[in-house]
């Protein structure tokens, strides 16, 4: 029988794979710990943001739509950080780089929206830890990023490679992420009509910034085309889908369903959801199959 790659443990302890750094490792473990704290605020206390967050968010279903982001994204984070190997680990880097810079641009264009000077002790506090976040982050992400690129080795071999159906529905959703993300960071105004509940201009950026974030996190997926390495980010895709499903129904009287694109917007989530897990069962089934070719050999 013919030798068969070898399996990712042996390769990472003769040290030719490259580990995730310690330093990126914290930084997503603390990160991870800020945004969980941002989307319990948004997600349970979605009604009291004018008391308890760092700026007042109306309509309700918008909180609730960044909420859900924030929680999605702390199981990115927490789950990236758990893995030995960067390949496994990569797709948090850039996605939350992405999004930490561009809420960063949204606050400062609407910094006059912001508990800056609020009477609330928790509204005031949660505005000036918002921006404390928001300027140290993305610092802090793109010095570990360099250094982790510095760092040697190679990525293990696939183990459960992306089928082109599965390809092609990440492309597209990535696709129209990107696009509306863009849209609505840089005319909010403009773009806010074709957005299935009224948004602000600032809330308009942030939906925007979440967008652009997860469009990231799906071209990168196009990139790596291995389940195994999108394991944290078939999570945190699947979480997102069934919490903004959820926040839907809690407000859907906030959605404009006389036209497309409230049902247009669900048909979406439906599809985030069922493709991230489908995406799990599969990667589950693939890389067994891959452990039991490398036992057999």
């Amino acid at each position: 029988m013919a030798t068969q790659p070898q399996t990712n443990l042996t390769v990472v302890q003769e040290g030719q794979v490259r580990l995730l750094r310690p330093g990126l490792r914290r930084l997503l473990y603390v990160s991870g710990a800020l945004v969980l704290i941002i989307g319990a605020q948004l997600y349970v206390l979605t009604d009291h943001t004018n008391r308890a967050f760092a700026w007042t968010i109306h309509p309700g279903l918008t909180a609730a739509f960044l909420g859900a982001g924030y929680l999605a994204s702390f199981f990115l984070e927490f789950l990236s950080a758990r893995e030995r190997i960067w390949a496994r680990a990569r797709m948090a880097g850039p996605a939350v780089l992405a999004f930490s810079f561009l809420t960063l641009v949204a606050t400062l264009i609407h910094r006059d929206r912001f508990h800056f000077h609020s009477p609330h002790p928790v509204a005031l506090l949660s505005a000036w830890a918002w921006l404390a976040v928001y300027f140290c982050v993305p610092v802090f992400m793109s010095v570990l990023l360099i250094s982790q690129a510095r760092t040697r080795g190679a990525d293990p071999p696939r183990r459960a490679p992306i089928p082109t159906w599965s390809v092609a529905l990440i492309g597209a959703q990535g696709a129209l992420m990107l696009g509306l993300g863009a849209a609505l960071f840089i005319a909010p105004k403009a773009t806010a009509p074709i957005w299935p509940w009224t948004l602000t201009p600032l809330t308009g950026r942030a939906v925007g910034a979440w967008l652009l974030g997860l469009g990231v996190a799906a071209a990168g997926s196009m990139l790596e085309r291995d389940l195994d390495r999108l394991r944290p980010t078939t999570v945190a895709f699947a979480l997102f889908g069934g919490l903004e499903l959820i926040a839907l129904a809690r407000y859907a009287g906030d959605v404009d369903w006389g036209g497309p694109a409230g049902w247009l917007y669900l048909a979406f989530l439906i599809s985030v959801l069922g493709l991230a897990a489908a995406g799990w069962t599969l990667s589950e089934r693939l890389i067994e199959h891959s452990e039991t070719r490398q036992r057999r050999s």
